[in-house]
């Protein structure tokens, strides 16, 4: 579906264009009067940086031994492989008649 432009769509088109452009040329100005020092608005005041922090070695292995006792933990909670199993079946088939 090919449009085609008529004279009214490329006027309002000029007339929008011509809008921004005024409100693009008055951001300019009121940044260039900013540049020469016209107008100073105050800022906020930025954070200070904060210090990263040093961790010692003796630190450090802490930490590692810490991790390790952990690990050490969750893998003496998990069954160990070849460990005796449920027998596979579906359910209610091995189910014992009432005495």
């Amino acid at each position: 579906m090919a449009r085609t432009l008529t004279n009214e769509i490329i006027a309002a088109a000029i007339a929008g264009f011509e809008a921004q452009k005024a409100k693009i040329d008055a951001q300019i100005a009121e940044l260039r009067e900013t540049l020469k020092g016209g107008r100073t608005e105050t800022a906020a005041p930025p954070e200070p940086a904060r210090r990263k922090r040093k961790l010692s070695a003796a630190g450090r292995r802490a930490i590692a031994a810490a991790a390790r006792k952990r690990w050490a933990a969750v893998k003496a909670a998990k069954p160990q492989p070849g460990a005796a199993k449920k027998p596979a079946g579906k359910k209610g088939a091995a189910k014992k008649p009432a005495a």
